[in-house]
This record gives structure tokens, C-alpha cells and sequence, in this order.
């Protein structure tokens, strides 16, 4: 008995089988915000503590009280209400809905080196993906008057950021780094322990209100 082998050319293989299309997943939305630095008041208005600066002026705009004592940090919650699109199942047509999130600012109060025990404790409670976390943090190889935002990344010579990533045992969750300087005369930890400068404090200020703005693109 012969069985016959019937041929397909390249092209009709092609045809017979029906490509597979990934649909795009929408970014998630930032749901915590933490500002890293030290809970002394002798740390008030250090280069150390421009995470915490930027959570008090983020909080002023966004009228959240920040100071709930809960996960190691001090805490403001809060709701952002944005508009989505979605498509009427019944009739066809797209229709702009209001959607209420909460967002919730965090300035932990472990000092720096340990800041991950607070956000570890942040993300368990209120079982935030890594995506949905947004990391403030003071940055010496960036210039002052500048700030970058990354997706990911190590957390290169940050101890607060090094400890967060020690503990959250990953990389990939969102930072904002404030770029402070550095002064070439001084030791890195007493620069970064010492009050900011008049010249810097207006410079940090500024770019702390762009990243502020940026920072509207990816809560709203």
C-alpha cells in the first residue's frame, strides 16, 4: 500500500496557520509613591532627605495629609480620579468613564539603609504589584537642577535604594532620581548629610516641580 505525502508549499503553510497577535497590555498606574530619607530632625533640609521634600510638596498639591503611622513609614492616602475610554459592549460606541484610584504617599521612618523594610511592609499590606511602586530618591552623579526617571535598574551606590532592591528581591519597580551634585572638597557622606546650599536649594526645587508635572502622566 502506498500512502501518498501530500505537499505544502512554504507560502500556503504560512496561510494554514493563523498568526498569533499579542494585544498590547496597558501600563499600570502608580498607586505608592515613597520618598526616601531619615525621620531626625537634624536631617531636615540635607541633601539626604529630598525624597521626603518631594513627597511633602507632592502632598500639598494633591491635599494628602501625610501622617498615618503604618508599615515602618508615615502615610497619606488619597484618590486620583482620571478619565478612561471603554467601549459599550450593547452599542458599540466608546464612552469616557471617571475612574477613582487610590494613591497612597509613604515617607519611611527607618532611616535610610533600611528604607526596604517599609516598603516591603507597604507593598504586603496593600499587595502592590512592583509595577505600581514609584521610588524618590536623591541621586549625587546627577546634577542639581535635573532629575530622570527610569523604569528599572540596580540600586547602584543608593543605600536606600540598594536595600529596597535587597528586599523587594527585584529591580523592576519605577524611581525618580533628583540629581543634588556633589562638592569635590567634601567627603560623599558629609555632603550628602549636609544642609543644601541657597544656590542648589532653587535649582532641586525646580526640578523636583518638573517631575512633579512629569509625574502626572503616569498617576492620571
Amino acid at each position: 500500500m502506498i500512502i501518498e505525502e501530500t505537499k505544502v508549499n512554504f507560502f500556503e503553510s504560512i496561510m494554514l496557520k493563523p498568526c498569533a497577535v499579542k494585544e498590547k497590555t496597558p501600563k499600570k498606574k502608580i498607586k505608592l509613591i515613597v520618598g526616601l530619607g531619615n525621620p531626625d530632625k537634624k536631617y531636615f533640609d540635607t541633601y539626604y532627605n529630598i525624597g521626603f521634600c518631594f513627597i511633602d510638596k507632592l502632598s500639598s498639591k494633591l491635599d494628602i495629609k501625610v501622617k498615618k503611622k503604618e508599615c515602618k513609614s508615615l502615610t497619606g492616602e488619597g484618590f486620583i480620579e482620571r478619565e478612561e475610554q471603554q467601549i459599550d459592549p450593547k452599542t458599540g460606541k466608546i464612552q469616557t468613564k471617571i475612574i477613582k484610584e487610590k494613591i497612597i504617599l509613604a515617607k519611611p521612618q527607618t532611616y535610610m539603609n533600611l528604607s526596604g523594610e517599609a516598603v516591603l511592609e507597604l507593598v504586603k499590606k496593600y499587595k502592590f504589584s512592583l509595577d505600581e511602586i514609584l521610588i524618590v530618591l536623591d541621586d549625587i552623579d546627577i546634577e542639581a537642577g535635573t532629575y530622570r526617571y527610569r523604569e528599572n535598574g540596580s540600586g547602584g551606590t543608593h543605600n536606600g535604594l540598594r536595600n529596597i532592591v535587597q528586599l523587594l528581591k527585584s529591580q523592576d519597580f519605577k524611581r525618580i532620581r533628583i540629581g543634588i551634585g556633589k562638592d569635590e572638597r567634601m567627603d560623599l557622606a558629609d555632603y550628602v548629610l549636609s544642609k543644601i546650599s541657597k544656590e542648589n536649594k532653587e535649582k532641586i526645587n525646580e526640578a523636583m516641580e518638573r517631575a512633579i508635572e512629569y509625574l502626572k502622566t503616569l498617576i492620571y
